[in-house]
């Protein structure tokens, strides 16, 4: 069915048949056709950020806590060129979004026309695949196939560029339900690879499940089939970062994180391993290490949606193309129908070693009666949260680690951060995002000072809409990670790594309408945290915490997983010189 109406029109009349429900946006003059359409509906609700990147970050938030796509909209030139930062970091991290640009009319692109940028040469490389719409006609179309290319295979963003002038004119409108593409990704996993891995797993001594967000990715069944699979084969699992979640932290078989920053049992499982069995994540240098002594003795299985992951980085025994939900149940019903045989004596084995390496008790640190540490705020944090309906975002840092390390998750799309590109910035607009999807939920932004004032203008937005989204700074007064890295690597030469301006958060949030807590006394600490989430608004909260505390244990760059700096954690190691654990 085909109907009349204006490019404009088709854009939104495009989303609601796309079933969205929230936009994040700014207005400029390529788009004012389209925000005009907007203001003549009431079905779809927009959110007026202070900064285009902070849209895409908030769709990407949006995105994550829901498995559904997250949609943004900007102008050309600048808006689209402030975009670039969200989209990449959705192309790393392969979130859903469909960020909608506004360009300069068809006859003026390639003059230098105001506000005119190649927005389709620009992103490119930053999207899974991009448009540039020059005929109204095309217009719905293209929309309908973004939104499919979006959320298909490996999901990720995706731009439509479209000219004023495509916006103003009438064309023929097509509805969704008349979409056919051509993309159609493989979900099925081939049944002969899929038997060699049971194989595999039938005579492994000492196997591990690796998993990453491909897991969350593929939606709640394949979390649940995740934990169906370890709880009756007994195999321990280890998660990376963007994975926390799809498998319960109180999960008997639970391993933790593992990579540069992760538990120690984790890492020491990963190197000695003789079975790994990758499932979603994509073999990242931050989990890797040195490549050429990453798990030295392992035979390797790769599952992963995207043909290309598979022998990208590390090369694999066995590499399975699909979706993680039904390879996993395909997995499941030929390992049960070949008897559910695991080596149980090399299994109890492998467990025992894991038992001796927590013993090193790896997030162990020394609490102060003076100051705030950052890794017992986090503990208190978790502590007085834990039960509740609750979703973290974090900021890019010392403190998303100790975020990750100390916080737990028992269930899939809780935990928004930002993986593969490292986005200082994220947090605080990925969790606006977050609260417009779950509106009474208790949503908690986990930021380092620095980070957090990247997008600080973001509390005009929060007032704006009146969300309760809380920001838990902790504030070193340092670019903690930057100082850290200087500390342990580069001779203690700080360069750069601190503010000699910072504002007063309390007043900086006052000015705003906020409420604002600022706490520099343990004693204290778990009444501030309680003020802040009582609060029915929203709260900033300025912990002033310990300035100079390290975030262990660490992989030094370049090292391989069973060479971690350990802190203050309880072990017969070496200790090396900068008073960290080197095993």
């Amino acid at each position: 069915m085909t109907r009349e109406m204006t490019g404009a029109k088709m854009v939104v009349q495009a989303l609601k048949d796309q079933g969205v429900e929230v936009i994040f946006g700014y207005p400029g003059g390529a788009v004012l056709p389209i925000y005009d359409e907007i203001f003549l509906q009431n079905d779809i609700r927009h959110i007026l950020v202070r900064h285009e990147q902070a849209a895409v970050h908030a769709a990407e938030g949006y995105a994550r806590s829901t498995g559904k796509p997250g949609v943004a909209l900007v102008t050309s030139g600048p808006g689209a060129t402030n975009a670039v930062t969200g989209l990449t970091d959705a192309l790393m991290d392969s979130i859903p979004i469909i960020v909608l640009t506004g360009q300069v009319p068809t006859f003026m692109i390639g003059t230098d026309a105001f506000q005119e940028a190649d927005t389709i040469g620009i992103t490119r490389p930053c999207t899974k695949h991009n448009w540039l719409v020059k005929e109204t006609d095309k217009l719905s179309q293209t929309i309908h196939e973004a939104f499919h290319v979006a959320t298909s295979g490996r999901p990720g963003p995706v731009v439509i560029d479209i000219p004023k002038d495509v916006q103003f004119a009438t064309g023929r409108y097509a509805d969704r339900a008349h979409h056919v593409s051509r993309y159609q990704p493989r979900k099925k996993g081939d049944p002969d690879a899929i038997m060699v891995l049971v194989k595999m797993m039938e005579t492994a001594k000492k196997p591990i499940f690796y998993t990453g967000g491909g897991v969350i990715n593929s939606g709640p069944a394949a979390s649940e089939l995740l934990r169906e699979l370890v709880d009756a084969t007994g195999f321990p699992i280890t998660s990376t970062l963007m994975g926390l979640g799809a498998y319960p932290a109180s999960g008997k078989h639970w391993l933790g994180m593992l990579g540069m920053h992760g538990l120690y049992e984790a890492n020491m499982s990963m190197h000695d391993c003789d079975l790994m069995i990758n499932i979603g994540a994509r073999f990242d240098d931050r989990i890797t290490g040195r490549i050429d002594a990453f798990s030295p003795r392992s035979r390797k299985a790769h599952i992963d949606i995207d043909p290309s992951s598979i022998n990208k980085v590390i090369r694999v025994d066995v590499g399975i193309v699909g979706d993680v939900a039904h390879v996993l149940q395909d997995l499941l019903d030929v390992w049960k129908s070949r008897g559910r045989v695991t080596d149980r004596k090399g299994l109890s084995g492998w467990w025992d070693e894991i038992a001796e390496w927590k013993k090193i008790d790896c997030l162990k640190f020394k609490n102060s009666g003076k100051t705030i540490k950052p890794q017992h705020a986090v503990q208190r944090l978790e502590a007085l949260t834990k039960g509740r309906d609750r979703y973290i975002t974090t900021e890019v840092g010392q403190h998303q680690m100790w975020a990750a390390q100390y916080l737990n998750f028992e269930d899939p799309n809780r935990w928004m951060t930002s993986g593969g590109l490292g986005t200082m910035g994220y947090g605080f607009p990925a969790s606006v995002g977050v609260q417009l999807a779950h509106p009474d939920a208790l949503v908690i932004n986990v930021a380092g000072e620095a980070s957090w004032l990247m997008n600080m203008q973001e509390l005009g937005t929060v007032a704006q809409y009146r969300l309760p989204v809380k920001q838990f700074i902790l504030n070193n007064e340092r670019l903690g990670m930057v100082r850290q890295w200087q500390e342990l690597l580069h001779g203690e030469r700080y360069s750069q790594s601190w503010s000699e301006a910072l504002p007063d958060f309390v007043k900086l949030a006052e000015a705003f309408g906020i409420k604002g807590i600022i706490c520099k006394d343990p004693a204290d600490l778990d009444d501030a945290i309680m003020e802040m989430i009582n609060h029915p608004g929203p709260v900033v909260f300025d912990c002033l915490v310990e300035k100079h505390e390290n975030c262990f244990p660490m992989i030094p760059s370049g090292k391989p997983h069973n060479e971690m700096l350990l802190g203050e954690a309880d072990t017969q190691g070496v200790i090396g010189s900068q008073g960290a654990v080197l095993v």
